[in-house]
């Protein structure tokens, strides 16, 4: 039988500002978040998946079913070294998972797991890994109810990958995207920030900083309801995990049309995490999180937002750290300490790559 040919790509018809034809293979930045993974995205599997895909490719959908507003995402971790300071590969998967349905303004209700995993891999790492996923999903208060396991060969793998999906129900009057950010509100980070992608690269470097740095996995989404509680009108929450705040900033500031402006010295950077990233040439902007997110709110309803985030253990660092602004729309800008302005551009892949 011959082959179809309908569905071929031709590399040559693609058109884009960092043209995929320039790089015909994958590379790793085609999976940190940024410039490149939103180019693989617009100009290979939008055009492949034509009217099947939905236009907001959000970390989490909100579906309308039978009247019910249901959030559906779905997420892979392939994180290296899958046990790191704080937490590992279990606990992140599931985290990461209900702070995507949560940015959404959901309340996560069930996942699934699949794990993926490499001949040859302790039982006694894989009991480990499934232990603490255990108990993060009790601890988010999500069901574990359908999964999936394979095994690849050795040398084909790393140990221990694990795919997620979730579903959380969106309650009546909950309108949380990343295109609703206004001209004026206030941007708003939950806590330190740059902490897990160190944590990470840490153990994976075996580099020691005077203090451990231990990773914020943590799951939000009781800090999201204490926030929903105020009554207050949420108009954006997103997770800054891969490309860290810099690509959350750019994604919003892009989806929205809209300008917005930090304020370098009101960022919540950790000593630790400041030195660590001096010693390799890093921006904490740009390092992943994986128990922090970045609000958006109406200048009006700031002081109740942040009492409400302070009230929550996961919030008591909630600081105000920029607005939206007219101008420069679509791009971020930073007020640096010397009184200068500097952009903070979508990074092209990840400084850190596999930190999740």
């Amino acid at each position: 039988m011959g082959a179809d040919n309908s569905a071929v790509v031709d590399p040559g018809a693609w058109v884009c500002p960092l043209p995929l034809r320039d790089s015909p293979n994958i590379v790793m930045g085609h999976g940190g978040g940024g410039a490149m993974s939103a180019e693989l995205i617009e100009h290979l599997f939008l055009p492949a998946f034509g009217d099947a895909a939905d236009a907001e490719l959000g970390d989490s959908a909100v579906l309308d079913i039978g009247g019910v507003r249901v959030a559906f995402s779905t997420d892979s971790y392939v994180v290296k070294p899958m046990v790191f300071p704080g937490g590992n590969i279990g606990d992140l998967a599931v985290n990461g998972t209900v702070n995507d349905l949560a940015m959404a303004g959901a309340q996560p209700l069930a996942m699934s797991t699949a794990f993926i995993l490499e001949e040859g891999t302790p039982l006694a790492d894989i009991a480990t890994v499934a232990a603490t996923l255990g108990h993060a999903a009790r601890s988010a208060g999500v069901r574990l109810v359908t999964g999936d396991t394979k095994v690849v060969d050795a040398g084909h793998g790393d140990g221990v990958f694990v795919n997620t999906a979730g579903i959380g129900i969106v309650p009546a009057g909950v309108d949380i995207r990343p295109t609703r950010a206004e001209v004026g509100d206030a941007v708003i980070v939950s806590g330190d920030i740059g902490v897990h992608g160190v944590a990470v690269m840490s153990c994976r470097e075996g580099l020691e900083f005077g203090t451990e740095v231990r990773s914020d996995c943590a799951a939000l989404n009781g800090l999201v309801a204490d926030m929903i509680a105020t009554g207050v009108d949420i108009h954006v929450l997103r997770d800054p995990t891969r490309g860290g705040v810099a690509a959350t900033l750019n994604e919003i500031a892009q989806a929205s049309n809209v300008g917005v402006a930090i304020v370098e010295r009101n960022l919540p950077i950790p000593d630790a995490v400041r030195d660590a990233c001096g010693l390799l040439g890093l921006d904490p902007l740009y390092v992943a999180n994986e128990g922090k997110l970045v609000a958006f709110v109406a200048p009006t309803d700031v002081d109740l937002v942040l009492d409400a985030m302070r009230g929550h253990p996961l919030g008591r660092g909630a600081t105000v750290i920029g607005e939206c602004v007219s101008a420069h729309s679509g791009m971020v800008v930073a007020r640096t300490a010397l009184g200068g302005n500097r952009v903070v551009d979508l990074p092209a892949g990840e400084q850190l790559p596999r930190i999740c």
